[in-house]
């Protein structure tokens, strides 16, 4: 079944008349569970009306590179960081040429040019315009920058011709973008994903907690979807729907997630522990609800279980990674968690900072491993969700630490 759900794309619609197919590409888009955003430039608006477009799509449409509006709401940036997928269609003669060069004079290829996520072009010309030898050449310039061109398809054209040149149909493209989500590197794999914050009761009302959202795990466990894995996430209170293909299971406390992860960690090829988990727990919560007779309450806290710690130590360990949430010296505070907790990798974050950490769709992430330290480009989590699980498919395709090394390439 072709899915997009969870997906992000931002559809650019440029000048042509293949433009009238891009109403029924937004819908087709939004059928297979995708999110969509539309940016036309100018020429698009002589084909078919940005009225049109909001309607099918849901959201404005976003026209202009300099409108002030936008840039205080979703500016280019802000659209480019986003996306998941970026997809031109139709995208003319004109616009692959200006893309070619590199051009940001206008807000749709303003966002290609920003964005981090993967670019696709589906051509749309007349077919002489198509076989010219500028255009060939601009095109065999994007592939090798990375750009996906879907397309054309041949047929008779809007202009009388009858060649290559058509628009490739939305049903097609809608297939052509989900493939491109299928990164397979975990194929057959067990991963276990830890995620949100855990819920450490005072009383029936009360409790110790943190500012995690699970935004960041949640991605995680969908990126390892994607990658081809068999995903149980263990979650703590969060507000998120529950990822589609993703086994999850719901729990409160530190010791409940720790309880469950070593309930389904001997199935588990890679561990990734995401989670917020509280270090400490009431030594006595209480079964009524305290009363404010006081001016002050005193509580005493003892140690939580160390969930990570607890995995890295089994005799047959999954591929462990951590997570560190940091303020202050983040590549050292997590290398010397690393090496403490003997982790074959740790992402770490700062937190605190406006559009990074916990609560945000934004994020931050420096994946340190013994040897080496990278660090990913700022972007929304799902981009860097997608980011780490491609390096731990790599490292473990590289037979680095796996149970069983021959599952990996099943």
């Amino acid at each position: 079944m072709v899915t997009l759900t969870n997906k992000r794309v931002l559809l650019g619609v440029s000048g042509g008349i293949a433009a009238y197919k891009s109403a029924d590409l937004v819908r087709r888009l939004r059928d297979a569970g995708a999110e969509v955003r539309v940016v036309m430039t100018r020429s698009a608006t002589e084909f078919i009306t940005p009225l049109t477009m909001q309607a099918v799509s849901g959201h404005p449409v976003y026209q202009e590179l300099l409108d002030t509006d936008a840039e205080a709401g979703m500016g280019h940036i802000d659209l480019a960081r986003w996306s998941d997928l970026v997809l031109v269609a139709p995208a003319s003669a004109n616009f692959i040429a200006r893309l070619t060069q590199g051009r940001a004079d206008d807000l749709l290829s303003a966002v290609c040019l920003a964005t981090a996520a993967p670019v696709a072009v589906a051509p749309a010309m007349n077919q002489q315009m198509w076989s010219n030898a500028a255009t060939q050449e601009n095109l065999a310039t994007l592939r090798k920058r990375g750009v996906h061109v879907f397309g054309p398809g041949e047929g008779s054209q809007a202009c009388g011709d009858i060649g290559l040149g058509r628009m490739f149909e939305p049903t097609q493209l809608v297939e052509l973008a989900t493939e491109l989500f299928k990164s397979r590197g975990l194929d057959g794999l067990t991963v276990v994903v830890t995620a949100g914050p855990t819920w450490e009761a005072i009383d029936p009302v009360r409790a110790i907690t943190n500012k995690s959202s699970g935004k960041m795990g949640y991605a995680v466990a969908v990126a390892a979807i994607e990658a081809g894995a068999n995903v149980i996430l263990i979650a703590g209170p969060t507000a998120l729907p529950d990822p589609e293909r993703v086994t999850a299971i719901h729990v409160t406390s530190a010791q409940e997630m720790y309880d469950t992860v070593h309930a389904h960690i001997g199935a588990a090829d890679i561990f990734i522990g995401v989670a917020a988990v509280a270090d400490y727990r009431v030594a006595a919560p209480q079964s009524n609800k305290i009363k404010k007779n006081a001016e002050r309450m005193t509580l005493e806290l003892i140690r939580n279980p160390d969930i990570l710690e607890s995995v890295a130590k089994l005799a047959r360990r999954p591929f462990t990674v951590g997570f560190a949430a940091e303020t202050d010296d983040v590549v050292a505070n997590a290398r010397a968690k690393l090496e403490k907790k003997n982790l074959d990798l740790i992402a770490a974050n700062r937190v605190g900072l406006p559009g990074s950490g916990f609560e945000s769709d934004e994020n931050q992430l420096t994946l340190i491993e013994r040897e080496r330290v990278i660090e990913l480009p700022a972007g929304n989590k799902r981009t860097l969700a997608r980011a780490l699980i491609h390096h731990i498919a790599e490292a473990i395709h590289a037979g680095h630490r796996i149970k069983n090394p021959r599952q990996a390439h099943r």
